[in-house]
């Protein structure tokens, strides 16, 4: 097993693009840099999200993505390039996957004490940096999504800094869970009850998945109630 450090520190200041012949702006391009990097509250010192409707916040603050599916992605789409940053993450770490890593771990990375939040969904910028429209629901349906840390402690990072398991959350509910969830097992009650008690999984998510639960029950009562009892047709002359 791979120790588990940091490869890669990166950040990036929102450009805009032209996608479909109209502009827009992202964050998503992000370039390695050397030395050490602050870890504040909301981003790291050099990088900003766009769109703070859905990107960024406190529990978005770091983008983590697994070098190990790097890997993966190499293979499977060699005529891409895929240099570390290349998904808009933070940080590419090894040793440390979507799998193996669940929602509320704590780990301290370089001086920075950083939670596990959830998963990171992809949105049509993606597609943007990929030069594939069609890349982000490849993304999705792969579940190689990386996940999102907010910071707990500020402090510095750089690449080839240890990253040091502190606590891990006794539910054990992991990064992969939460996204098979959304994407697949969309009818998983006992799961979708599980997810709604993490209280570190951000309000969007749990929000989601009640309302999700809530639905399910409905149907699930709609099929158990009797069905209404038929009332007697009129009777037509002819048949007295």
């Amino acid at each position: 097993m791979n120790p588990m450090r940091v490869l890669s520190v990166n950040v990036g200041l929102p450009r805009e693009v032209w996608w479909k012949d109209k502009p827009v702006t992202t964050g998503i391009y992000k370039e390695p840099v050397e030395g050490p990097v602050r870890v504040r509250t909301l981003n790291l010192d050099g990088d900003r999200q766009a769109d703070l409707r859905v990107h960024g916040g406190w529990e978005k603050a770091v983008y983590a993505y697994p070098s190990e599916f790097y890997d993966l992605w190499r293979r499977e789409r060699p005529e891409l390039d895929f240099p570390w940053g290349q998904f808009g993450e933070n940080l590419t770490t090894e040793g440390l996957v979507d799998g193996e890593v669940s929602v509320g771990d704590r780990f301290r990375v370089g001086s920075a004490e950083l939670i596990v939040t959830g998963p990171r969904l992809p949105c049509f910028k993606l597609g943007i940096k990929m030069g594939r429209d069609e890349f982000v629901t490849e993304f999705l349906e792969r579940g190689l999504l990386g996940f999102y840390f907010a910071v707990v402690q500020e402090g510095g990072v750089e690449a080839g800094d240890p990253i040091v398991a502190l606590s891990r959350d006794p539910r054990g509910f992991t990064v992969t869970e939460v996204t098979r969830l959304y994407a697949r097992d969309r009818a998983d009650v006992e799961g979708l009850r599980r997810a709604v008690e993490l209280d570190v999984l951000p309000d969007s998510w749990r929000n989601s998945f009640r309302k999700r639960l809530s639905d399910l029950e409905r149907k699930r009562k709609a099929r158990l109630l009797p069905a209404p009892p038929r009332l007697p047709g009129r009777i037509s002359a002819r048949s007295r």
